[in-house]
């Protein structure tokens, strides 16, 4: 039976993170991947393949280009699923080989099969080579989500599908129903809105991705609309069907019917934790499939860690990443710093909301006094420059000794941009930090000036 310091079960972001860490570390660490290739959902079919399929809409379309020549341009007439498959399939192949060439290089060995705990230290993996049993003083289990199934919902993998079938589906449908207004489902109603399909938006609650800032929501449910988006807030799904035509109706609970070539059910995941035999080590997961962790990451069983989706939100894949290395480095009884406070959000939606800190809603319901400025991108030339006259960026910050609490942003390069206001919220950074400060111009960074002198502005008014 071979021993390891470390074994990781899963391979996507957060599973090589806490592998690699544990290399360096000078530890053995073996990582278990159930499928032939690796990276897991986030390289396979879930943040890599959606970010570069959104990429591909927005080459293809023209869309940010349109402002300015008009809004028939587009790169390309007849935009095809091949067309958004091909860039997606590139992309994908390119970072699997880059993991696999990182895993190699720190002497981590990949183990492809099925994990399945046998007691709390021992694991055994079934695969197409038969079955191994391996021992591991420390475990971390990081198996990701899939997508929840629903018995109203009759998948079909072609006209019903979920998010890890997008890119399977035959052809571009003209009109579709959206089933679920998280991040998910918002992302994929912008870009086939934006390849022009007629989109219906369901969600049962009253407003799209309630964690945000309002006033960034609202800005995005206003494009969505502006580009012929329905959204039937407030509304439940009571059943799926397939209509005579090759379509598909949608029952809701307040007895409207609606229709579309096409359903995407974009309604919660669920942990990859059934084939885990969680029971002989001692652990069990909710009815999502999510396993509790402490502030360590360590699950009831103190040399057991759970990292990324399966534990829960925030579910990104760059939390993730930074769990894995902190539970390898807590696993090892190592230093680690990190602060889930200053984790940065990213919601590739048209356009991009990217945000840190504190919410108006939070610091209200808090009693806290703030104060906010705002920049406009059509005010700033690189926002002509590119075609981008939408975006907003949002500074909030104490009133009396300036500094930066929360950075809110929507527009193309959203998280990108907001990396400027992390770090000066990780410094304890004020206000006056972006009023002394020379940005390059033309650039979207120079949002941070002329929002802070807005901000001020309001104070000296006061």
């Amino acid at each position: 039976m071979e021993k390891y310091d470390l074994i990781v079960i899963g391979s996507g972001p957060g599973g090589q993170r806490a592998a690699i860490q544990a290399a360096k570390f000078g530890k053995k660490a073996a990582l278990v991947e159930k499928l032939e290739v690796i990276g897991g959902t986030a390289i396979n079919t879930g943040t890599i393949p959606s970010k570069t399929m959104r990429e591909a809409v927005l080459h293809l379309s023209g869309f940010y280009y349109q402002s300015i020549y008009g809004v028939s341009y587009r790169v390309k007439d007849q935009i095809t699923m091949a067309d958004l498959s091909f860039r997606a399939q590139h992309v994908i192949k390119t970072e699997i080989d880059v993991i696999r060439a990182q895993l190699a290089r720190n002497g981590i060995e990949v183990v492809t099969g099925i994990a399945s705990f046998m007691d709390p230290f021992h694991i055994q993996v079934v695969g197409s080579r038969g079955q191994s049993e391996y021992e591991a003083q420390y475990i971390v289990i990081a198996t990701g989500t899939k997508p929840a199934i629903s018995p109203l919902v009759p998948f079909n993998n072609r006209t019903i599908i979920n998010s890890d079938q997008i890119l399977q589906m035959p052809e571009i449908p003209k009109t579709m129903i959206v089933v679920g207004g998280g991040v998910i489902g918002v992302e994929y109603t912008c870009m086939f809105a934006t390849l022009g399909v007629r989109v219906i938006l369901v969600e049962k609650r009253p407003r799209l991705l309630e964690f945000a800032d309002s006033e960034m929501v609202e800005a995005l449910s206003y494009h969505l609309r502006d580009r012929r988006v329905t959204l039937r807030l407030n509304e439940e799904v009571e059943s799926v069907e397939e209509t005579p035509d090759n379509g598909v109706a949608a029952n809701l609970k307040s007895k409207k019917r609606i229709a579309g070539e096409a359903l995407l059910y974009a309604v919660g995941r669920q942990g990859n934790v059934d084939e885990l035999n969680l029971a002989a080590a001692g652990l069990e997961a909710d009815d999502r499939g999510r396993i509790p962790v402490d502030a360590d990451y360590r699950t009831k069983q103190s040399h057991i860690f759970a990292v990324g989706d399966v534990i829960g939100f925030p579910s990104l894949g760059s939390v993730s990443m930074e769990q894995g290395r902190i539970a390898a480095a807590k696993a090892f009884g190592l230093p680690v710093h990190s602060n889930p406070a200053l984790y940065p959000y990213g919601i590739y939606t048209i356009p991009e909301i990217s945000f840190i800190g504190k919410t108006e809603e939070q610091l209200t319901d808090a009693g806290v006094p703030y104060e906010v400025g705002i920049a406009y991108f059509r005010e700033i030339a690189r926002g002509q420059i590119r075609g981008d006259t939408t975006g907003r960026l949002k500074l909030i910050f104490q009133p009396d000794t300036k500094e930066l609490l929360g950075v809110h942003i929507i527009g193309e390069g959203a998280s990108e941009l907001l990396h400027i206001g992390q770090a000066v919220i990780a410094l304890k950074g004020t206000m006056e930090y972006f009023v002394d400060t020379v940005f390059n111009y033309p650039t979207l960074a120079e949002c941070y000036k002329a929002a802070a002198f807005n901000g001020l502005n309001k104070l000296a008014r006061v």
